[in-house]
């Protein structure tokens, strides 16, 4: 039977797991990450919840792809003494932090916690959780806009906010809406194609205004062969009312994005300039995605070097 709970303290039997420095969890519960942060609530002071990142992960929102090691964040009241742990980064404020109780953990403010997560994540990997942010209802556009002012954190929300659209259903969404954005292809998110008579054909993931062509992001879902048989089908639809289906992965987003952009620009009937790409890698670079980016964050967050 699994114990109850974490514990504070030291334990030698292997019913139990250390989590850090005099903080112990049930060996049957240590895979649970939100057993593992009901463990770290033990540490925190009264003031104390999660932020940044790990408050993104009680809320439920997507999240970009962060190193395993990635630290646990809180926020506390500086009037109170700073826990210090391996594994745990507390940033403390002139004021209490405002919290809420998500699965039964405190947890900051939505618009706190991406302002936190702001100030380290490159737009990429933030504008991924603000599109889940404002998909689930956590916050609107113009609250972030009001609440960043002057704030750290606030240049880089605020620049993600005008990336950011609620309609996207997964990351790679996000990331691909956000590349055609800056090449300067002009999208309009989750359009529904239907007959004359109004029946619903399907819902594409991007469509490229003044077009008749779709632009959508093809996960490894789309490998499984059920799945494949009902895609090509609905591309037969898609194809018989005259619209032109184009689907993308991850690696062309990442190795080959010059050749998404020249079919865009085809598309669109322009000139294909592959200067557009510039803005891209520029963001590929601070991001998660890339070995660049993901040095910069551990960096950052004074994580041991990779091999």
């Amino acid at each position: 039977m699994c114990s109850s709970g974490p514990r504070r303290g030291h334990f030698r039997s292997q019913d139990w797991v250390p989590l850090s420095r005099g903080l112990y969890l049930p060996a049957c519960e240590a895979a649970d990450p939100l057993a593992r942060l009901a463990a770290w609530v033990l540490v925190l002071p009264p003031s104390g919840c999660f932020t940044h990142v790990t408050a993104a992960a009680v809320y439920g929102w997507r999240l970009p792809a962060l190193p395993d090691d990635t630290p646990v964040f809180a926020a506390m009241h500086e009037g109170e003494s700073r826990p210090r742990r391996t594994g745990l980064r507390v940033a403390r404020h002139p004021q209490p932090p405002a919290r809420l109780v998500r699965s039964g953990l405190p947890v900051a403010d939505p618009v706190d916690a991406l302002l936190a997560a702001a100030q380290d994540l490159g737009l990429l990997d933030l504008g991924i959780l603000v599109d889940s942010a404002f998909g689930r209802g956590a916050c609107r556009p113009a609250e972030l806009l009001t609440a960043t002012s002057g704030r750290r954190g606030g240049p880089a929300l605020r620049k993600a906010v005008g990336y950011a659209d609620a309609r996207a259903e997964s990351a790679w969404e996000t990331l691909l809406r956000i590349f055609h954005v800056v090449c300067e292809v002009p999208v309009v998110p989750q359009l529904e194609l239907r007959t004359d008579a109004g029946r619903f054909v399907a819902r594409a993931d991007l469509w490229i205004e003044g077009t008749k062509v779709l632009h959508e992001y093809d996960g490894a879902v789309h490998r499984d062969r059920e799945q494949h048989r009902r895609d090509l089908a609905r591309e037969r639809r898609i194809g018989a009312m005259g619209w032109v289906r184009r689907g993308y992965t991850a690696v062309d987003l990442l190795r080959d994005p010059q050749a998404i952009l020249r079919e865009a620009d085809a598309a669109l009937g322009r000139p294909h300039d592959p200067g557009r790409l510039q803005a891209w890698h520029v963001l590929l670079a601070e991001s998660t995605l890339t070995a660049s980016g993901r040095a910069r964050l551990r960096r950052r967050w004074k994580l041991p070097e990779t091999r």
